[in-house]
């Protein structure tokens, strides 16, 4: 009985088990990453398939895949940079926020030490600028509990900043920025 001729399938099975780990090899040596290598090398084995009259015919069957591979991965490489590039021209700036000043900064660091439930009152309505009815709204709790918790914060960074109630009072009270501990 006569060997018949290997048809195309078989022949690219063949090429598969005796390139695949020399290429992936060198593949890797070009990305640095095996995964990368390993994915570079099945889609050049991939465009083998659909090419196979194109591979068979090829002097080296195995230098048209590595051929095929490396432009593979160069291109992956080149979409990767330039999608950094793109990312880093299209990231939002942040925003400008203006110095604060050593007084200011304390005033800060003073509501940071407030319980949460006064803390989170006071910067609402001092600092976000909402009305006792919005913040009652937001944190879902009635109007006078709102007074209450700003009646107390305020106590309570009083005694953190050192400053007489009324004149603290006085300060936070006041429209506008928190104004710096001097004027207080």
């Amino acid at each position: 009985m006569q060997d018949r001729p290997a048809t195309a399938r078989e022949r690219l099975d063949e090429i598969f088990r005796a390139t695949h780990p020399r290429l992936v090899m060198n593949m890797f040596a070009l990305t640095g990453d095996t995964a990368e290598a390993e994915d570079v090398v099945q889609e050049a084995f991939v465009r083998a398939v659909a090419n196979s009259r194109k591979v068979l015919e090829a002097d080296s069957p195995e230098a048209w895949l590595r051929t095929v591979a490396r432009n593979v991965a160069l291109n992956r490489w080149r979409r990767k940079v330039r999608l950094r590039q793109l990312m880093r021209q299209n990231e939002p700036r942040p925003p400008v926020v203006p110095e604060m000043s050593p007084d200011r900064l304390v005033v800060y660091d003073a509501i940071r030490q407030l319980q949460p439930r006064y803390r989170e009152v006071i910067a609402l309505h001092y600092l976000a600028d909402l009305s006792v009815e919005q913040i009652a709204q937001t944190i879902g709790a009635s109007t006078g509990t709102v007074k209450s918790r700003l009646h107390r914060g305020r106590t309570a960074l009083g005694q953190l900043l050192g400053s007489d109630r009324s004149s603290f009072v006085a300060m936070m009270s006041a429209d506008g920025p928190v104004p710096a501990i001097g004027e207080i």
